[in-house]
């Protein structure tokens, strides 16, 4: 499995759909959020009365297919959807359902403690003006077009793509990649769409199979590679955000010396608060692109010299809480970094070793070879 993601040009009338298909999958979202949560707060407020547990009302389950056909229901007579709800595909209704069975399974899980990490609260309704704009398509017409500089998906019709999608429709062409499905989200102030695709690929080997490196994250360099051989790498930190903290700031006094939104008073922007905010926003996409290029370079050269990494287990929420060092090993990406070694190891036919946290990996990958 793996995904293929393409920036998109669409038109005023294409992102328009757009934001509609990813509004309806919010709004059924905060639908099946209301719908189960419903019944658990009537039979609190029952038990409050004293009524007896066997004339409760009951439990409403939140697995996919009972939300489908709960929601198939209601769209029909519910003034909040029966007016629009044809405007869409099926799938955008069908996106919102499924993050909220997804969300309801992870706050039952966290709780009985199956589930690592931070405890998980209950899910709570999506707000419009923070949500995140996002649709998957898993079924109708999704093609990369022949010509390379368009892709189709249902209900949304054809859209040019902002670069050349040669590297999937050429596997496609050739009969090694299949399209299972696709996803529409904005970010980073531009829409993009992600294919996720099933590839028939070779068995690839690493230059170097019999040698294995560790991987050493810090700061002042991004990562210190020892490898069995006794070479010694150092990968100096590019420091992005560093590099663009001076403009940041600059533009930041400029946006705040406009006249913004005030959700308490129900101000508006005015319209040179907008272009100041647009124009702060793309410096911080910028250096967003710029770190995740540089990750993405520095990890697929990684995997496809060595067979064997062994890379740390770091507490990057624990190092995040250093008010001194935050935004430093915020912008070098250390969990970036191993989740993208993880899974390209996986396809160059190597293998990713965990040392453990509290293994002293600094000072000997700085003095010889792991």
């Amino acid at each position: 499995m793996q995904a293929y993601r393409f920036a998109l040009d669409p038109g005023a009338v294409q992102e328009k759909a757009l934001r509609s298909h990813c509004g309806a999958a919010r709004a059924a979202y905060n639908w099946a959020v209301s719908w189960v949560s419903a019944s658990w707060w009537q039979r609190k407020a029952e038990a409050s009365y004293g009524v007896p547990d066997d004339q409760l009302t009951e439990w409403r389950t939140w697995s996919l297919p009972t939300l489908r056909k709960a929601f198939n229901q209601a769209k029909h007579i519910d003034c909040r959807f029966a007016d629009w709800w044809e405007e869409n595909s099926k799938e955008a209704y069908s996106t919102g359902l499924a993050n909220a069975a997804a969300a309801f399974d992870n706050y039952a899980k966290s709780k009985q403690g199956k589930r690592k990490g931070k405890r998980v609260g209950m899910p709570r309704r999506k707000s419009k003006h923070t949500a995140r704009l996002a649709c998957r398509f898993t079924t109708g017409t999704i093609r990369v077009e022949p010509d390379r500089r368009h892709v189709t998906l249902p209900r949304l019709g054809t859209s040019r793509t902002h670069e050349s999608t040669r590297k999937l429709q050429r596997r496609i062409a050739n009969g090694t990649a299949r399209v299972l499905s696709a996803t529409v989200r904005f970010e980073r102030g531009r829409w993009f769409c992600s294919f996720q695709v099933e590839v028939s690929k070779k068995a690839r080997t690493a230059a170097r199979p019999g040698v294995v490196v560790g991987v050493d994250l810090g700061v002042k360099c991004l990562a210190v590679m020892a490898d069995s051989a006794g070479e010694v790498q150092y990968v100096p930190n590019p420091a992005h955000y560093d590099g663009a903290l001076r403009h940041l700031r600059r533009l930041a006094r400029r946006v705040s010396r406009r006249q913004g939104p005030d959700r308490r008073t129900g101000c508006k922007p005015s319209r040179r608060w907008a272009i100041a905010n647009a124009e702060r926003n793309r410096v911080h996409h910028r250096v967003a692109n710029l770190r995740q290029d540089g990750l993405h370079k520095l990890t697929t050269e990684i995997t496809g010299e060595y067979a064997t990494v062994v890379v740390e287990d770091l507490n990057v929420a624990g190092m995040l809480r250093n008010r001194r060092l935050a935004r430093k090993i915020a912008d070098a990406g250390f969990a970036e970094i191993r989740r993208q070694i993880t899974y390209k190891s996986g396809w160059a036919g190597g293998e990713t070793v965990v040392a453990k946290r509290w293994y002293p990996s600094s000072k000997p990958a700085r003095t010889a070879a792991w």
